[in-house]
């Protein structure tokens, strides 16, 4: 499923980066607990939402969807 690989991704992402979801959802201005529904492909996360996470990582919108 494309949302649970999805958010696989965003949590290596993250992970590399050494935040914790907290963390990223202060730099990416979202909620801590959108961004646990997202790294366990709950959320249908929309393309404004992404390009915050992307930022909020410092990674390109295309490196989260590379492996897909």
């Amino acid at each position: 499923m494309i949302l649970k690989k999805f958010g696989e991704i965003v949590r290596e992402q993250r992970k590399k980066c050494g935040y914790s979801q907290e963390e990223l959802s202060f730099h990416a201005g979202l909620h801590r607990t959108y961004i646990g529904m997202i790294e366990r492909g709950e959320k249908n996360i929309t393309l404004l939402n992404i390009e915050k996470i992307a930022k909020a990582l410092n990674v390109k919108i295309k490196e989260l969807f590379d492996e897909l």
